[in-house]
């Protein structure tokens, strides 16, 4: 025991020395400036350096008791073998299984059980195995497993070393890469500045190329507008050629100063003409006119009769082929306005469409690639409606700030308003002879409007709420309205009387539409439900729910076989009611449909969105004849 506190000691003393010689090299890779220490210095630790002393004296403690804790596992190790000894020919067994000596295991057992059973000695006697014996056995194996040990370390050491010269290739061949990486990026930002100063050169005649071919177009449309004028005036002055008879001498009644406007000459129409001069004809026939039978109004515009053939009829039979679903595509998404779309007119001649919004404008535009033609300001509110003069020369819109605008698209400017409700309005129309505008209220009244005579012919009274949407019959004087009184009314234009009530609707409708054969209508309302009336009989034929959402408007194909209905859950449903289905157009994702319309000529619908944008959908065949033209 002394011997082993000796050794215990004076391996202590060992690590305090290894401790005492740590020093710092000279040589270091980091930055930090270490500062020189003279040889004939001792080595002794500063008052600041009390941590790094506590660390020195933990170390040198751990140290002590991994000795004293060894020192006692051998001692026990001793206890425990002087206390268990093994006999001695257990021992030799043992030994010669090591071995493998199998044979002289068997004699030795065979010798040592006969020199027993013959008494020549005992198992007492013999005695045990001297614990020297076992204590080089226990160390033999230990050498044994700390040789496996020290085998099994070397193999990991060379599989490390091999990790580390592969993990050292793989770094240079990276850096050597990332070098590459770098020279060629910066290469690449070399060509994009030249690039973008490139570019910086053109863009001033790119901008003023795009504004040439934005004042051609205008100019384009424009001058076409002049031709359709000019060739609408020589019609008219045909037909009044035309009905002069040689011999005939034609009175000009003499007019006042003042009664005469430009504003008239300018919307007055070919249709208007022929009719006064048919008056004028009439009334030298019948002899002089007493001053009490003159009218009140001379400019006032006469009321075509209801004799006229609609022109709608022969192009509903040619169509007589309904759309199909399945053949309906999303061309084109137009962002046109910065608030929403309420409101759509197609140009009854050219692939031009007027779209009314939120942000008080309306804005003309091409119909394929959506540029814009001409935009319109003078609105205090929101743009409600817009209607197409049946020429395509005149506009008229429909405003929350409750007037009724009437523009000329050749000047490109509004040439007449009318005031006269006293709350916002929602929808306009148009007159098929192009002399009247009707006009729908929020303050629950309808008004027909003299553009001739620049006045309000007729009040049309008997809604108990809002009045949504208004329109003409074509080439009739019979007016469409709808309400928020859940109702519908057809009423004489000519007297400003209502002629009929339809009733069936449980909620307010929102819009109403004649179809192309003008026999049926289309009525929606907030439920979302789609009605089809006979007009003759005033009774619903069929009855769609495309809710739970609001249906806002409707609007029937040229073929009349087809409705299509803009609902609030942002989608177009398209209803046929000879097939008896209905499906969904998915374009504007959750947002709002507000209005919708079809354009005859292109055999397009479209559709606008709360979110400003209008959508595209292209029939098939229209679609493929569309690819094939651009393909040429």
């Amino acid at each position: 025991m002394e011997e082993k506190e000796e050794d215990a000691e004076a391996s202590g003393s060992e690590v305090s020395v290894c401790l005492q010689k740590i020093t710092i090299t000279d040589y270091s890779t980091d930055d930090y400036q270490y500062e020189e220490v003279s040889a004939d210095d001792e080595f002794s630790l500063q008052e600041g350096d009390e941590d790094l002393s506590e660390v020195l004296q933990a170390v040198q403690e751990q140290a002590e008791d991994a000795h004293i804790l060894a020192s006692k596992s051998v001692l026990t190790s001793e206890k425990s073998v002087s206390e268990i000894p093994e006999a001695m020919d257990d021992f030799f067994c043992n030994f010669l299984v090591s071995l493998g000596m199998s044979r002289t295991l068997d004699c030795f057992q065979t010798e040592w059980y006969e020199l027993i059973e013959r008494g020549a000695f005992r198992a007492k006697d013999v005695g045990f195995v001297p614990t020297v014996y076992t204590c080089n056995q226990q160390l033999k194996a230990e050498n044994m497993r700390l040789r496996e040990d020290l085998d099994s370390y070397k193999r990991a050491a060379n599989k490390a070393k091999e990790a580390f010269l592969k993990m050292q290739k793989e770094r240079d061949f990276h850096r050597m890469h990332h070098k590459r990486v770098v020279q060629e990026k910066n290469r690449l930002i070399c060509d994009i500045r030249r690039l973008k100063a490139h570019y910086a050169s053109y863009e001033p005649v790119l901008k003023q190329m795009t504004e040439k071919y934005q004042s051609a177009l205008r100019q384009k449309m424009l001058t076409s507008l002049e031709r359709d004028r000019a060739v609408g005036q020589v019609t008219g002055l045909q037909a009044i050629l035309h009905n002069l008879q040689p011999g005939y001498a034609i009175q000009i009644p003499v007019k006042k100063a003042g009664h005469e406007c430009e504003r008239k000459k300018s919307l007055e129409g070919s249709t208007q003409r022929a009719l006064q001069e048919a008056r004028q004809q009439k009334m030298l026939d019948a002899g002089p006119v007493k001053d009490s039978e003159k009218k009140r109004y001379p400019r006032d515009s006469e009321f075509p009769v209801d004799s006229q053939v609609n022109s709608y009829l022969a192009r509903a039979k040619e169509c007589s082929q309904p759309l199909k679903h399945g053949e309906y595509k999303l061309e084109n998404t137009l962002k046109l306005h910065d608030s929403a779309v309420s409101c759509l007119a197609s140009h009854p001649l050219k692939d031009m469409v007027v779209t009314g919004s939120d942000d008080r404008l309306w804005k003309m535009w091409a119909l394929r690639d959506g540029d814009i033609i001409m935009v319109g300001e003078g609105h205090t509110d929101w743009v409600s409606g817009c209607c197409f003069h049946p020429s395509g020369t005149q506009l008229v819109t429909s405003s929350g700030d409750t007037t009724v605008r009437i523009w000329d698209l050749s000047k490109g400017g509004c040439v007449l308003t009318f005031k006269g409700h006293a709350q916002a309005v929602w929808d306009c129309s148009w007159h098929s002879c192009g002399d009247f505008v009707a006009s729908a209220s929020k303050d629950s009244t309808s008004k027909i409007w003299d553009v001739n005579s620049e006045r309000c012919r007729y009040t049309m009274r008997g809604h108990k709420d809002s009045v949504s949407s208004i329109e003409f019959l074509p080439f009739s004087n019979t007016v469409l309205t709808s309400s928020a009184d859940k109702t519908l009314s057809l009423w004489d234009a000519r007297t400003g009387l209502r002629v009929c009530t339809f009733y069936g609707h449980l909620h307010s409708c929102n819009h109403a539409t004649f179809s192309p054969e003008s026999n049926m209508i289309a009525s929606c309302d907030t439920c979302g439900v789609l009605k089809l009336w006979d007009v003759r009989q005033a009774v619903p034929m069929l009855s769609v729910d495309t809710g739970p959402r609001s249906a806002n408007q409707v609007a029937f194909d040229h073929s009349g076989c087809a409705v299509a209905v803009a609902s609030s859950d942002g989608t177009v449903k398209v209803v046929q009611p000879g097939l008896g289905q209905l499906h969904s157009l998915q374009g504007h994702g959750e947002t709002e449909m507000q209005s919708v319309a079809f354009h005859c000529p292109a055999e397009r619908l479209l559709s606008g969105a709360a979110d400003g944008t209008v959508c595209l959908w292209t029939y098939g065949a229209s679609a493929s004849m569309l690819s094939m033209e651009r393909t040429a």
